[in-house]
C-alpha cells in the first residue's frame, strides 16, 4: 500500500525480518545451536581476558603519576591514555578528579591518570599547558585532544559526569555508545552558593588557574 506512513513501512520490514530470522531458527539443528553457544563462550572468555590484560596495566583505577618518565612508559603500554595536568592549589582540579575517578572504574579500556604539573617542566612547556585543569586525552603515543579548563563542560563548576565522558568520547579515547554529534544535556545548571563562598572563590580561583612563568 503507497498510503502506508513510514512507521508501518518500517514496522512492516521489522515483522518480515523477524518471520526470518524465527524460520532460521527452527531449521536449526542441535549441533547449529552447540556451535553458536560455543562461538559467545569464546567471545565473553575473550572479553574477560581483555579486561584482566588491561587490568594488568592498571585500566579501571585512577592514578597519580610522579614523573614525565612514568607518563612516557604508560603512554606506551595503553593504546588510549586520558591525564589530568592538575596543581594542588586549584578546586577545579579536584572537581575534576571525582569525575575521571568514576570514568575511570567505567572504562577499563582507557588508561586514566593524573600528573603534577609543577613536576613535569618538559611536558608542560613542550604541550605548552598553562591554565589547570587541562585534560591530554592520547591515542598511540600521540596527543589527540585536549580539555582546557571547564569552557567545554558548560563552563561551570557543576557539570555532570557523563558530560565529561562524552567530551573525551568525541576524540575517540573512551568506547561509547550515545550520540557524539550532541552533549547528553541541554546546559549545566548552577548550585545556588552561599555568598560568603562564592566571594572567596572568587578571590582565589577568578578563572582557571595559570601556571607561574
Amino acid at each position: 500500500n503507497p498510503h502506508k506512513t513510514s512507521w508501518e513501512r518500517s514496522s512492516g520490514i521489522n515483522a518480515e525480518y523477524g518471520d526470518a530470522e524465527l524460520e532460521k531458527l527452527d531449521k536449526m539443528d542441535e549441533d547449529d545451536l552447540e556451535a553458536i553457544r560455543e562461538r559467545r563462550i569464546k567471545q565473553m572468555q575473550k572479553a574477560q581476558e581483555k579486561k584482566q590484560e588491561y587490568k594488568n596495566l592498571g585500566h579501571g583505577t585512577y592514578d597519580t603519576i610522579t614523573n614525565e618518565k612514568e607518563y612516557f612508559e604508560i603512554s606506551k603500554k595503553s593504546d588510549r591514555v586520558v591525564c589530568l595536568f592538575y596543581i594542588d592549589t586549584s578546586f577545579r582540579c579536584k572537581i575534576v578528579d571525582k569525575h575521571l575517578s568514576q570514568l575511570a572504574n567505567k572504562h577499563y579500556e582507557t588508561r586514566f591518570i593524573r600528573l603534577n604539573a609543577e613536576k613535569a617542566p618538559f611536558l608542560t612547556e613542550r604541550l605548552k599547558i598553562q591554565v589547570m585543569p587541562t585534560i591530554l586525552m592520547a591515542k598511540d603515543s600521540t596527543v589527540c585532544d585536549r580539555i582546557v579548563g571547564f569552557t567545554d563542560l558548560g563552563n561551570s563548576d557543576n557539570f555532570p559526569t557523563s558530560l565529561l565522558e562524552w567530551r573525551i568520547a568525541r576524540s575517540k579515547c573512551i568506547n561509547y555508545s550515545g550520540d557524539l554529534s550532541r552533549p547528553p544535556v541541554e546546559e549545566v545548571k548552577e548550585k545556588k552558593m552561599v555568598n560568603i563562598q562564592r566571594n572567596l572563590r572568587q578571590e582565589e580561583f577568578s578563572s582557571d588557574s595559570e601556571l607561574d612563568d
